[in-house]
């Protein structure tokens, strides 16, 4: 395959996995007004986004089922449809329970992600440019988480938080329909296809022998206890950092953007760093040690607000640069015939995390507990480490055999 056409894959993959992780921020930059518009609490702001990831949760390990019967692209329409869908209901919410509604609409448009685009990828793309390709597709959900609280916060400041909204639903519509216009690039070849349905046809799309690979469910825990430690920073972190360091809502409104901006930078060297290492958890251990360690110095309250920015652009950047090894190593852990079973298993764990953890960290705003949210941020990236290191060590003493029927 050449170097274009796999460009072309991956930029397309990239900017609906962007759009995904766009609309995981769709609701918690606009927290203070919404607080303000309906009288909510931390807690039952906090609850808001528990419910768009547990219906992603459960969306997510059903279309990893999905991918595998009917293949990746029509899942990935779904998604992206949805998310528009989602961001028009928001938009016109006249209450707390049809903000639940348009929640779950967007959970239901977000699960389908990363068994979509995983399996897309590795099918489509090349061996040797796998390791950039998870590289860019990181690269574009933090790029994604980054642009959220810009264009919503922003688009608030001067129209209303509705329009903001409003603005989120066009941009996942052209998105849309330029996958739509460019599907043929992802449908691949037609000797591809022809492979792909001989290889679903000999193997059942709804078998559940895949759970029985005990890397899977380590593979599991290792995205929810690092989802548990990243939805501390998506949810209440700014909020946190008002509190223990008095700074002002248009400087810490930026952070969430700043750790963003900082982790793409982070994926992007970690794609050329997880093509050339043996041992992807080594990578893995660097990144997250050095960023739970900035948590616990934010924690502390040893810094200066004028720090802070610089922080969470450092402590981005060393959990992003363990990204691309991470996927690297769930790869090698993951049967073909599987793919997007076992993709939307692992990544169910990612979105469960999301789920409960604005609902733990919203408690601890609320029990004026601000730096506990730094020192549980810190403790869940340590736990997700032993994890990726039982997840190595297994995939490296086994050799996985397809046990799928």
């Amino acid at each position: 395959m050449t170097i274009r056409k796999d460009a072309e894959i991956i930029g397309l993959i990239s900017l609906a996995h962007g759009s995904s992780h766009f609309y995981h921020l769709i609701l918690a930059p606009l927290f203070p007004w919404l607080k303000i518009e309906f009288g909510l609490s931390y807690a039952e702001l906090g609850f808001l986004m528990t419910v768009f990831f547990i219906i992603s949760t459960i969306m997510q390990a059903a279309a990893g089922f999905w991918v595998d019967h009917s293949g990746p692209l029509k899942v990935l329409f779904f998604g992206v449809a949805m998310l528009a869908v989602s961001a028009v209901v928001l938009a016109f919410s006249n209450g707390y329970w049809t903000l639940l509604i348009g929640a779950c609409i967007a959970g239901m448009g977000n699960g389908v992600f990363h068994p979509a685009d995983y399996t897309l990828i590795n099918h489509r793309i090349s061996p040797e440019r796998l390791p950039h390709a998870y590289s860019m597709h990181g690269i574009s959900g933090a790029l994604g988480w980054a642009a959220s609280p810009v264009v919503l916060v922003g688009i608030t400041a001067f129209a209303g938080w509705r329009q903001a909204l409003l603005v989120a639903s066009l941009m996942a519509c052209f998105i849309l329909i330029l996958l739509f216009w460019r599907r043929h690039v992802l449908m691949g070849s037609q000797e591809e296809r022809h492979q792909e349905a001989r290889a679903r046809s000999n193997a059942s799309a709804f078998s559940f022998d895949f759970l029985k690979l005990p890397v899977v469910w380590m593979c599991w825990g290792f995205f929810f206890l690092s989802a548990l430690a990243l939805s501390g920073i998506q949810s209440f972190a700014t909020t946190a950092m008002q509190v223990l360091y008095d700074l002002p809502l248009a400087i810490t409104s930026t952070a969430i953007t700043t750790y963003m901006l900082g982790s793409a930078g982070g994926m992007f060297l970690g794609g050329f760093v997880a093509r050339r290492v043996r041992f992807p958890e080594r990578v893995i251990a660097v990144g997250l040690v050095l960023g739970s360690a900035i948590a616990i110095l934010i924690a502390m309250a040893l810094v200066s607000g004028s720090t802070m920015m610089s922080l969470f652009a450092v402590m981005g950047f060393c959990v992003g640069m363990a990204g691309p090894s991470r996927d690297l190593m769930i790869r090698s852990a993951t049967p073909k015939e599987a793919s997007g079973r076992v993709f939307g298993m692992v990544y169910s764990g990612l979105d469960l995390g999301l789920a409960i953890g604005p609902l733990i960290f919203g408690l601890l705003m609320d029990w004026s507990l601000a730096p506990g949210v730094f020192i549980l941020i810190a403790l869940f990236l340590l736990l997700s480490l032993l994890t990726a290191y039982r997840v190595s060590g297994n995939t490296r003493a086994t050799q996985l055999k397809p046990i799928l029927k």
